[in-house]
Order: C-alpha cells, then structure tokens, then sequence
C-alpha cells in the first residue's frame, strides 16, 4: 500500500509553506502591499481563533488542478485527486495539529468539521466530507457534520453570518474547521460564526491550499524567495523564522 509520506512527496516541490512576516496577511497569509490584514480580510468579521494554510495554491498550478480537480472531475482522476489531499491533510495535521491548537489556545480539538458547499445536493455527497470523515485517520474519530446551508440568499465571496446553521448545539466544544482552498475566506468565517451562535469554543481553520495569483503585484517575486522544497517540520503557527524568510523575500520583491 502506497504511504501517506510517497503521496505526498509528488507535490513537495510545488507546494509553497505560507510564513508569517511583514507584507503578508496576519489573518489568511495573503501577501499584501505592506498592510496587515489583505482587503478580503479587512473587510470580513473574523470569526475564527486561527486560520493556518497548509500551502499557498497557486493558479493553474499543480497543487490548485488537484484542489478543483477532486470535486469537479469524475472516476479514477478525482479518486486520485482526493486521495493526494486527503494524504496532505493527514500528514499536516500528524506534525501540526497541536501548534494549530495552541495558537487558538486550546490544549486539542474535540469535534472536526467541514465548510458546507453551498449547493445543498452537491454538499450531500461532497469528497471533502469523506476525507475528513473517512479516508484521514488524523480527524475520522472526531468528524462530526455540525453544519448545512441555511438557505439564505448571499452574495458568492462575502461574509454572511446566517449562511450556515449547526445541526447540533454545542457545548463550548472546541472546534477543527477544514476547507479545501480559502480564496476571500468568506464561506469558512460564516461556517465559523454559525458555530459559534451554536455555543462553540475555539474554532480554528485549516484549509489546504490559500489561493494566489501569480500575477498581482509582485506575488511571483515573492513566490520565488519562498523555501522549497516543502518542509512537512514547519507550519505557519510553529515557524519561529518564517517572518525572516518572508522579509527576505518582500526586499527581494521590492
């Protein structure tokens, strides 16, 4: 059987560890023109302890044709897309969990939940649901369906409080959101805020890929300072250089 280390070492040339530091988003890692929240993040209530990208998921770029591949394609290529992700996500959470909970001051996670889609059919029978609830032995104890859609009208991309509702109340449980791609962040801070009017405690996200493109402003610059390859021993809560490789690439940029 094919192990969760040779999975993932197919993408640990392109993955990209976000590192915290100036000119980058201290909510999502978005990089940003010197500011320290991006405009997305400016704009949305955060609702979440902690948000913590696994990797940055860079347009039309391998880790992002697998992260759109897994729900939209069909048969043996989204099998295999969904296996490779669900290999990342245990491998992320088996070193990293525990920095991601600390960060949002608690001692572990009890409960593991996804983002809803926001269509109510295609969530019924979503393939992020069966890695975080089956195919990922990191979270497959604890995953739980604590939210669906609401059915509230709102704008694709922007924050809406009451676009999810819990299944369930919740006791000051302290939650694990994961979502595949974070791209405005709007869907993960309103899944998060609907736990919290359900009574949760933390609530912190991990979400595979945050999504960049090359293109704005002087991102390729900057992508290129990044360390590579993929270093599975750092995360973006734990990195205690991260900001000194950020800076380093933010005067290359400059």
């Amino acid at each position: 059987m094919t192990s969760v280390a040779n999975l993932t070492a197919q993408y640990e040339g392109v993955m990209i560890a976000p590192r915290r530091g100036p000119g980058v988003c201290e909510v999502c890692l978005n990089f940003t023109r010197g500011f320290d929240r991006c405009f997305a993040c400016s704009s949305i209530p955060s609702q979440l302890d902690v948000v913590a990208p696994i990797s940055y998921s860079v347009a039309h770029e391998q880790l992002h044709h697998a992260l759109a591949g897994y729900k939209r394609l069909e048969g043996l290529p989204a099998r295999r897309y969904t296996r490779d992700l669900a290999a990342i996500l245990w491998r992320f959470l088996a070193r990293h969990e525990h920095c991601v909970a600390e960060a949002a001051g608690a001692r572990r996670f009890d409960l593991v939940t996804t983002v809803p889609s926001a269509d109510r059919d295609r969530d019924a029978r979503h393939p992020l649901r069966l890695i975080v609830g089956e195919l990922v032995g990191a979270t497959r104890g604890r995953h739980q369906r604590l939210l669906a859609c609401s059915g509230v009208a709102s704008v694709p991309h922007t924050f809406e409080a009451h676009r999810y509702l819990a299944t369930r109340a919740l006791d000051g449980e302290r939650i694990l959101l994961i979502d595949d791609t974070w791209t405005t962040g709007a869907n993960a801070q309103s899944a998060a805020a609907a736990l919290r009017r359900a009574g949760a405690g933390a609530v912190a996200a991990v979400v595979i890929g945050r999504h960049l493109n090359r293109e704005w402003h002087q991102n390729d610059l900057r992508l290129r300072c990044m360390p590579r390859p993929f270093d599975w021993g750092r995360c973006v809560r734990c990195d205690p250089i991260g900001a000194a490789d950020v800076g380093l690439a933010h005067r290359h940029a400059a």
